[in-house]
C-alpha cells in the first residue's frame, strides 16, 4: 500500500524521505520563521524539496523518477515537517523577542500577556 502511494519502499521512505528530507524541511521551516518570512513561501520551498526527493530516490534506489502520487504524498509530508517547524520556531521567537506582549499558550501557539 505504502509502495504504490508513494512509489517508493518502506526502508526508502524512512530514510530519505522522513529522515533526511524531513530534518532539512524542518530546517527549512524554522529558518524561513527565524528570517520573519511569510508562511507561504514554505509551500514552494517545499514542493522543491519534494523534487529533490523524488529524483534522490530515482538515482540512488532506482525508484520510479515521475510518480506523480509519490511526489505529491512526499512534498505534502515535508510541507507538513515545515510548517511545524515554523510553527514552533515562530512562537520561541515571539516569546523571546516580546515578553511583554506575549506568553506561550501551548507548544504552537502564543497569547497577549496578562500582567503580573
Amino acid at each position: 500500500m505504502l509502495e504504490t502511494l508513494t512509489g517508493q519502499s518502506l526502508g526508502v521512505f524512512i530514510g530519505l524521505t522522513l529522515v533526511l528530507a524531513g530534518s532539512a524541511a524542518m530546517s527549512m521551516g524554522q529558518a524561513i520563521a527565524q528570517t520573519w518570512r511569510p508562511l507561504w513561501q514554505i509551500v514552494p520551498y517545499g514542493l522543491l524539496l519534494g523534487a529533490a526527493n523524488r529524483f534522490l530516490s530515482y538515482a540512488l534506489f532506482e525508484e520510479e523518477l515521475l510518480h506523480v502520487t509519490g511526489f505529491l504524498v512526499c512534498s505534502a509530508i515535508l510541507i507538513a515537517l515545515a510548517f511545524l517547524a515554523y510553527r514552533i520556531a515562530r512562537t520561541n521567537k515571539m516569546v523571546a523577542q516580546y515578553p511583554w506582549l506575549y506568553e506561550r499558550a501551548g507548544l504552537f501557539a502564543i497569547r497577549e500577556h496578562r500582567g503580573s
